[in-house]
């Protein structure tokens, strides 16, 4: 997508309404404290720093909306990545009891099993919409649950950021050949698919990646969406901007629940739980949607590249990704067991995305 195109599309609706209040009355429709409950303190563990507001907004808003619903009885401290544990140790401190929740990315913990993929992202898996559709009505939360059952937590879904951005690049990316050799900042099994295309993935920490960029010493980065790519500024040093991120095609992430404290709970806060947590899963992806347009203006504005990966790489990517997963399916259980049933509704979703979706969306963005 060209940089003029975008700007005339977005610049009549960049300002639209914020969506402060989207589902706020699922919790606020909340019947009346009952009487004789307990006051309950809990931590939970971000793997966000507040910085990433978006992100960790979500945490704030349950925990919120729990003291709203239980007259304060109900009470969940929040902490940032690092001041209990590293980010990536979120699921770890709940597991272990250290903490009684945490607000976490799945795929985080891909080291432990592949298969904590499907709670988050599979390269080229479901979108937001779809990744709802599947975890909500299509067997998703069963399977995950049977799956986190073995490392002593409950899952909830706890937002969605929808599809990311490809990332940031100090030189074009046009062909196969640009991605052989190339230092990126990126994780998980979206890492492994363009190692083996031929890429060098770079396990960074956030507040590491920009002088890395500026120093050359990485080549590329990946990040969340312009929303959050902006406030790190690596506009400033790696211009070439590209889309999508096929490794995030709808990632969610979730509310972790040690099992015996969630076990403990009355009835009631259990309820006001799940009504605080959906809440806030719909919230995070509805502010994506709003700021992010108005972030990639201020991007392209400022002279940015925005460009599209090419065909030859998408597919490239893609066949590499299904080599991966049969890989897998072969050698783990427990991955095998949840593809086999992601793999079907992700071709049912996109049978079904085909028929009226893409082909509204594909007309709507081409007429201003």
């Amino acid at each position: 997508m060209e940089r003029r195109s975008f700007l005339k599309k977005a610049g009549a609706g960049i300002a639209a309404g914020a969506a402060t209040g989207v589902a706020s009355s699922v919790a606020t429709a909340a019947p009346a404290v009952q009487t004789g409950l307990p006051e309950i303190k809990w931590r939970m563990t971000s793997s966000f720093p507040k910085s990433i507001d978006t992100l960790y907004g979500s945490s704030e808003l349950l925990a919120d909306r729990l003291r709203e619903i239980t007259d304060g009885k109900f009470d969940i401290r929040i902490f940032p990545a690092g001041e209990i544990v590293p980010g990536l140790q979120a699921l770890d401190a709940v597991q272990q009891g250290t903490v009684e929740m945490c607000h976490s990315c799945s795929y985080y913990y891909v080291g432990k099993d592949k298969a904590f993929a499907f709670g988050t992202a599979v390269p080229f898996g479901l979108n937001a919409r779809q990744m709802d559709a599947w975890v909500i009505g299509g067997g998703g939360q069963e399977l995950l649950d049977d799956f986190y059952s073995d490392y002593n937590v409950y899952s909830f879904l706890g937002g969605n950021t929808g599809v990311q951005m490809g990332g940031w690049y100090r030189k074009q990316i046009n062909t196969l050949e640009d991605i052989k050799g190339l230092k990126i900042r990126i994780a998980g099994l979206g890492g492994e698919i363009l190692s083996r295309m031929g890429a060098i993935p770079q396990q960074i920490a956030g507040a590491d990646i920009y002088p890395s960029l500026e120093k050359g010493t990485i080549d590329a980065a990946e990040w969340v969406a312009p929303y959050d790519d902006e406030k790190l500024g690596f506009h400033k040093v790696a211009p070439n901007y590209y889309s999508p991120g096929w490794w995030e095609p709808g990632p969610a992430v979730h509310f972790y629940v040690n099992k015996a404290e969630w076990d403990k709970l009355p009835k009631f806060y259990q309820a006001a739980f799940r009504a605080a947590s959906r809440e806030a899963h719909i919230q995070m992806t509805a502010m994506y949607d709003h700021k992010n347009p108005q972030a990639l203006a201020r991007l392209l504005s400022q002279g940015v590249k925005l460009q599209n990966f090419s065909t030859e790489i998408m597919k490239k990517a893609y066949d590499v990704s299904r080599e991966l997963y049969a890989e897998e399916a072969k050698q783990n259980p427990a991955w095998a067991k949840i593809y086999v049933e992601f793999e079907k509704y992700r071709k049912s979703q996109n049978a079904w995305f085909s028929v009226a979706e893409a082909g509204f969306d594909r007309f709507m963005q081409s007429v201003r």
